[in-house]
């Protein structure tokens, strides 16, 4: 099935037609602000309590604060048309290959978010290293999340068919910073599919 929106618009400036290319490609991870917590990903897969961090020093703005501001607003019709559980199954394994050797994403958390033009804005930031502004809450009515075992491996169930991004984080050893993997994945009633996410 074609995404019903495609990730392309002559609107977006041409670094983010690049990424997106990346994207699509294969080739996506960027490095993150360097801070151990997860950059948001279309606001899927940020656990439920807040992760505490020190607070911000008067000069440096809040997490909140330093987020990119949405230009596309929710679209709850289009959010509306779309299923929320199906019989799709999806497996695969979360790493990133450095210098060093492949890093295993252990106990890290993988999401699944329907491709959508509001889904879109924000993986292209993500992908430009910037977390949007957090999603609105009924977005994550259709996202689906689990957690990866010590080996990295994750399995989701239930899953609705159509066109999804599927996402994950991993610390790079080297660096300390989070590398953020996204890649895309079509699903199917009764199918089961596999990903490599990893760069």
């Amino acid at each position: 099935m074609k995404a019903p929106y495609p990730l392309l618009s002559r609107r977006f400036p041409l670094a983010v037609i690049a990424i997106l290319a990346l994207l699509i490609t294969g080739c996506q991870s960027v490095s993150t602000t360097g801070t151990s917590r997860a950059p948001e990903v279309i606001d899927i897969g940020e656990p439920d309590t807040p992760i505490e961090q020190p607070g911000p020093r008067d000069d440096q703005p809040t997490a909140d604060q330093a987020r990119v501001p949405r230009e596309i607003p929710f679209p709850a019709d289009v959010y509306a048309q779309l299923p929320k559980s199906g019989s799709a199954v999806l497996s695969g394994r979360l790493t990133l290959n450095t210098p060093a050797g492949p890093v295993i994403g252990g106990g890290e958390t993988v999401s699944v978010a329907p491709i959508t033009k509001y889904s879109a804005e924000a993986a292209a930031q993500a992908l430009a290293g910037r977390a949007v502004e957090r999603a609105d809450p009924r977005a994550r009515e259709y996202t689906h999340t689990t957690r990866t075992d010590t080996n990295g491996y994750f399995q989701l169930r239930d899953l609705p068919p159509g066109d999804f991004y599927v996402s994950g984080t991993v610390v790079d050893p080297a660096s300390g910073s989070r590398q953020i993997v996204i890649k895309e994945v079509t699903l199917r009633n009764g199918g089961h599919s596999e990903i490599q996410l990893s760069r």
